[in-house]
């Protein structure tokens, strides 16, 4: 059996699950605060893939191992590791307290309703975007995306976040738990010692209570919502038969960035923040703006709205590093510009373009801009009738006004033509 023990956030290793051992491995801090057996060999941890072949040796001659590892090693631990390469059924896991668990308890609050993601070794935009759209995430965090990176991030898109960054934890000398702001967060060095990083929009901290644990466990039970469900002006809302194809084909999910341009009511913004992605909307009018953020507010999600006429606003979305490169884009207006703006976001988009367009004059234009950027086109004419009640207890059917929705798809890996 592989024994593998968590460590680090409190509790004592239990000197039970080391007898024996005829190899421990383990981070250097694991290892330094523990009494090995006598004969045993010890491996510090570094690359996993030495290490792994070292455990593998031990394992085939059916010498005991023991592995130390940060809390509960079965969350984004090495776990998944060890049972990949070995079989869960040589497992014999003894979980500490997560640094996840252990945090919140520092902060008091409960985290059954929390996002996790893990930072550590993987690209910082999907952690920053989590944390623009759910009002309650624990980050892992790694070399180049700690506290600092974090909050710089986080400053320019949802400044009124509070970051408790948590550092040592279950160390009795050099534990520390700060709460700072994205901007304080991001001058300062943190060194190596933080452990993890929460985000909370302190108005919705305390959530609701919850039957199913997790973040995505309050995704809605439906979408493409009606009309009436978006305080919109003279009708001038994308339909909700003309959202759900939009909607498919932005295909929004939690850790993407979606831009909606031409928001308008902001009605596929919202839709894209419900069902778990960060959102920026960009509307030219003052009164679309105060209607994008009151529709937010009403559906209980994050959008950041910006007052501006695409294709010049959207240069003010770009981030320093790229980060702020959306994975898909929602073109709902334009006008004469509307080729221009097409472009300028297909130069951006690291997935996908959805453009909706009244106009048959204009569809050449806009499927041209697209395939120039080298986007693979396809798209619909969407002719909808809904029923509607006539006096006599009768029906007719009504019809919507014809809609053409073009759709680029940048082809998967080819990611080298985005500005950033």
């Amino acid at each position: 059996m592989i024994t593998v023990v968590g460590a680090g956030t409190g509790a004592p290793v239990d000197a039970d699950a080391l007898a024996g051992a005829e190899l421990v491995v383990g981070g250097r801090r694991h290892l330094d605060a523990v009494r090995l057996p006598e004969r045993a060999e010890r491996v510090v941890l570094g690359p996993l893939a030495p290490a792994l072949d070292t455990v593998g040796k031990y394992v085939a001659e059916e010498r005991p191992v023991v592995v130390l590892a940060s809390g509960d090693p079965g969350f984004f631990g090495i776990v998944r590791a060890l049972a990949e390469r070995f079989g869960a059924e040589r497992l014999d896991v003894r979980p500490g307290v997560s640094s996840v668990a252990a945090a919140f308890a520092r902060a008091g609050l409960p985290w059954d309703d929390a996002v996790v993601v893990s930072a550590h070794g993987r690209d910082p935009r999907t952690a920053v975007h989590l944390c623009r759209a759910h009002p309650k995430v624990a980050v892992l965090t790694g070399p180049g995306a700690g506290p600092a990176e974090l909050g710089a991030a986080l400053a320019r898109h949802a400044p009124g976040r509070l970051l408790v960054v948590a550092s040592a934890l279950g160390d009795p000398e050099r534990e520390r738990v700060e709460r700072v702001t994205p901007a304080e967060a991001a001058a300062r060095d943190w060194g190596p010692a933080v452990s993890v990083v929460l985000c909370l929009d302190p108005s919705r901290a305390l959530g609701p209570v919850r039957t199913v644990a997790g973040g995505d466990a309050g995704r809605p039970a439906g979408w493409a919502l009606e009309e009436a469900a978006f305080t919109h002006r003279d009708s001038m809302i994308t339909k909700f038969e003309v959202r759900a194809l939009a909607l498919a084909r932005l295909g929004p999910r939690p850790g993407d960035l979606v831009w909606d341009v031409g928001a308008g009511s902001g009605s596929v913004a919202v839709e894209c923040a419900r069902l778990g992605a960060a959102v920026t909307a960009v509307e030219k009018t003052p009164d679309g703006v105060e209607r994008i953020r009151a529709n937010a507010a009403a559906h209980g999600v994050d959008v950041r709205v910006v007052h501006g006429t695409a294709p010049d606003a959207l240069s003010g979305l770009d981030g320093p590093d790229g980060s702020d490169a959306p994975d898909a884009v929602f073109v709902g207006g334009g006008g004469r510009e509307l080729p221009a703006v097409v472009a300028a976001c297909a130069r951006r988009a690291r997935r996908t373009v959805v453009v909706a367009l009244a106009a048959l004059d204009r569809v050449p234009a806009a499927r041209e801009a697209l395939t120039d950027a080298g986007f693979t086109c396809d798209g619909v004419l969407l002719q909808a009738s809904r029923l509607a009640p006539l006096p006599g207890d009768v029906t007719r059917l009504a019809a919507t006004n014809p809609v053409f929705l073009l759709w680029g798809v940048r082809s998967p890996g080819r990611t080298e033509g985005v500005t950033q």
